[in-house]
């Protein structure tokens, strides 16, 4: 399709933080549609950021719109569904956001899209499955935002110790976007040497405990996460549209388990071209089908 062309559905605080990370910097999108369940808050919010382009680094066309917009769209973003609470956890959400995104997936497939599915809303890998379940399209073509903030918050984590940049930090969590996620010690570097080499083992228990509880801590203090996950998702829906082929942790169908859920994979203009084969620990692969089970679980809690 190429018109790199976008669809937010959800105005909420992603939503929004999204198109607004979109509009602030240069990036390979020309175009934003928004639209939410609550069409004047969309239109509002469109209207807000055509305030902004005359100051913007580039132009992108802002507009709202219906779920019969996203026929010509290369990527359409799924923020939209019932926000997380204070206390409740992210699997909590799952009964919710299901029947919601059934709807809302039908509705779009029905306008004749034919792109890339890119879902953010929580709980993100069960809702990612069933994105694919509902709207029929190649599994690598329905990706979820996986645990690339998690790793985000990990390298940032890191860095902070090392005293040295993030971007000079690779290091991983993967599996569930939630409580059961897996740290990847093992394969954790900075400049080549193992940050395990670098930290002591009781420094990088905290650095895991911090990063899985994170965003906890941020919802009870402000309500909601956005900004950290909005600059996220631009990063991926860049990596789509400019056929990066960077390795990120986005969530994807994975036939061996059944399941969706955050593992290094090559992201480009077809989606998800290849989930990487990383030898990783036995402790790990063992907290990882922990992780897994979880999700399995929590797919088939859903009676659909």
């Amino acid at each position: 399709m190429d018109n790199n062309k976008i669809m937010i559905v959800g105005t909420g605080n992603v939503g929004a933080s999204i198109a607004f990370s979109l509009i602030s910097q240069r990036t390979a999108v020309n175009e934003i549609i928004l639209t939410d369940i609550i069409a004047k808050d969309a239109e509002g919010e469109a209207m807000d950021l055509r305030d902004a382009l005359a100051m913007a680094p580039s132009y992108v066309k802002v507009s709202n719109g219906t779920y019969k917009d996203a026929k010509d769209c290369d990527v359409v973003v799924i923020t939209a569904g019932a926000a997380q609470k204070p206390g409740e956890t992210r699997i909590e959400l799952l009964k919710k956001n299901v029947n919601i995104l059934k709807g809302m997936i039908e509705q779009i497939m029905a306008s004749g899209f034919d792109g890339i599915f890119l879902v953010v809303t929580n709980p993100m890998d069960v809702l990612t499955y069933y994105t694919m379940k509902f709207s029929g399209l190649p599994a690598e073509r329905v990706i979820g935002s996986g645990t690339v903030l998690d790793s985000a918050r990990l390298r940032q984590r890191i860095a902070n110790y090392l005293n040295i940049n993030a971007k000079s930090v690779h290091a991983y969590q993967i599996g569930e976007h939630g409580d059961s996620e897996v740290t990847l010690w093992s394969l954790a570097d900075a400049g080549g040497q193992k940050v395990t080499e670098m930290l002591p083992a009781e420094v990088c228990d905290g650095i895991s405990g911090f990063v899985r509880d994170e965003a906890y801590g941020i919802i009870e203090k402000k309500g909601a996460t956005y900004y950290g996950i909005a600059t996220c998702v631009v990063s991926i829906l860049n990596c789509i549209l400019n056929d990066e082929m960077r390795i990120m942790p986005v969530s994807s169908y994975d036939s061996f388990s059944g399941t969706s859920f955050g593992f290094p994979s090559v992201v480009g203009r077809e989606g998800v071209v290849r989930r990487l084969d990383l030898k990783i620990s036995e402790k790990e692969g063992m907290a990882l089908q922990k992780s897994i089970n979880t999700l399995k679980k929590a797919i088939k809690s859903v009676k659909i």
